[in-house]
């Protein structure tokens, strides 16, 4: 039988096996994990075995192969990260926002930018934020979670994905997840009460079903995540528009900041991409070749 992690406390997994109906099974792994130096985690799809099943207690034969993994927090399989960013208290953290976005790219999961608190921005700065993502090629979505204003737009950009909700802490993250579930996880209480105490310091990752192959997964610390597996010599390629302009550089290797003869200052020069994201891939990159060199050390 095969099922998805939906949850994981110390060493014990909740299962949602999918045939020959939904149930959740509570489930320990093998010890040859252990000796293969795997753990099985949320997001993983498993095959198990059944050894109650009026006590529904199972155990875990195999992991699938990841399409894809994230090391902090331990996540498996995520098919697109929400970055929730405030339009206002607190102001807008762009550079936060292209480091996860570069994330995204460098993993291969598609992403949404959710622009929230728009009403609290009486300069409409949030405007110009869209724009310049929109152009870039990522969709945009305002919303009001209290209000509920752009919340079911949201959702069916959710739909038929495992979804990670990312950004700094008082973007509205955990108003908006609440506005998604409405009253059902709320009268569950798990998400509603932790976000509500505004302690993220659980270490338990879970997966909420929004519905039919439909999840969000709740966890705490994700805007945090680290995103140095990225090579800064490699970060132009996870600045979606930079690729395409990449191949005008006169130089092999260009690093797109003291060279002359540059695509990318080119494209920026046309109006092509933006003065904003070429300063922050500049800060982005600094701090890569930083983390680099003090490893050498």
């Amino acid at each position: 039988m095969q099922g998805i992690i939906i949850e994981s406390i110390s060493n014990l997994y909740k299962i949602a096996a999918e045939k020959p109906r939904k149930e959740i099974y509570e489930a320990t792994a093998r010890g040859k994990f252990k000796k293969e130096e795997i753990s099985p985690v949320v997001g993983d799809i498993v095959e198990i075995e059944i050894i109650e099943e009026e006590k529904k207690t199972a155990v875990i034969n195999k992991i699938e192969e990841r399409k894809v993994y994230v090391k902090r927090p331990k996540l498996a399989n995520i098919t697109q990260i929400v970055f929730v960013v405030s339009s206002k208290d607190p102001k807008p953290d762009l550079l936060m926002l292209d480091k996860q976005l570069a994330f995204a790219e460098f993993l291969g999961i598609k992403a949404i930018i959710v622009l929230n608190k728009t009403d609290l921005d009486k300069d409409k700065q949030f405007i110009h934020i869209k724009d310049i993502y929109e152009k870039v090629g990522y969709k945009v979505i305002e919303t009001e979670a209290k209000s509920q204003k752009g919340v079911e737009d949201l959702k069916q950009e959710l739909k038929d994905n495992i979804n990670a909700f990312s950004g700094n802490s008082g973007v509205g993250k955990s108003t908006l997840i609440n506005a998604i579930f409405n009253t059902d996880v709320t009268q569950e209480g798990e998400i509603s009460k932790k976000n509500k105490r505004g302690k993220n310091t659980t270490t338990a990752i879970k997966l909420y079903e929004i519905d039919n192959n439909t999840f969000i997964a709740d966890t705490p610390g994700f805007s945090t995540f680290d995103i140095s597996e990225i090579e800064s010599k490699k970060l132009d390629q996870y600045f979606k528009e930079f690729r395409e302009n990449i191949e005008n550089c006169e130089f092999v290797g260009c690093t797109h900041i003291k060279e002359e003869n540059c695509g990318i200052k080119e494209a920026i020069s046309n109006g092509i991409i933006t003065e904003e994201r070429y300063k922050r891939f500049c800060k982005i990159y600094e701090e890569l070749k930083e983390k680099e060199n003090r490893k050498k050390w």
